[in-house]
């Protein structure tokens, strides 16, 4: 019986063992989905950060994967387009040669309210671009984002992405 005993003891002892790692290992992911939580909010938060565009979806058209870098820069004092356009105008302008969401904006709301499950929904609206009605973006806790824009003149597009902080110029050298 003492035999049966020590055994059982020593089982419960190396399980103990073995899940001492696995414990840990939970804390630790749900330090890391802490920490990347507060570092996207501090992001909307300062109102300082970069949305890139890896997938566009046009309506009425399918899926494209954007191999390029575009962008969409947000900060206190502007909004800096930098993103492709697929999909229908209603009015064309005379002899352009960029895409119509590709400009600055130095005149612009800028609102947040909390979104699903931790994350946050930013209205950006500018007031001097006179085709972008509205941008719309969806961000996750973890920093994926979801941008639809909506224009006076245009089909809406939208873009799946992520957010990061805006690099930094001057250390690329």
């Amino acid at each position: 019986m003492k035999r049966f005993i020590a055994i059982k003891l020593s089982l419960l002892l190396v399980a103990g063992l073995l899940a001492a790692p696995l414990l840990h290992a939970q804390n630790t992911k749900a330090e890391k989905k802490a920490e990347k939580l507060a570092a996207v909010k501090s992001l909307i938060d300062s109102q300082n950060f970069v949305f890139n565009a890896q997938n566009a979806f046009p309506v009425g058209g399918r899926m494209r994967n954007i191999t390029s870098n575009y962008d969409l820069t947000i900060t206190k004092d502007s909004v800096i387009s930098f993103l492709p356009y697929f999909g229908r105008a209603f009015t064309a302008d005379y002899n352009v040669t960029k895409s119509p969401l590709d400009f600055v904006s130095t005149s612009f709301e800028y609102s947040v309210a909390p979104g699903k499950k931790d994350g946050w929904a930013v209205t950006i609206k500018p007031k001097d671009n006179k085709s972008v009605q509205t941008m719309y973006l969806t961000v996750s806790s973890e920093g994926y984002a979801s941008l639809q824009v909506t224009s006076i003149d245009r089909t809406s597009i939208s873009f799946n992405g992520d957010i990061s902080s805006i690099p930094d110029r001057h250390s690329k050298k």
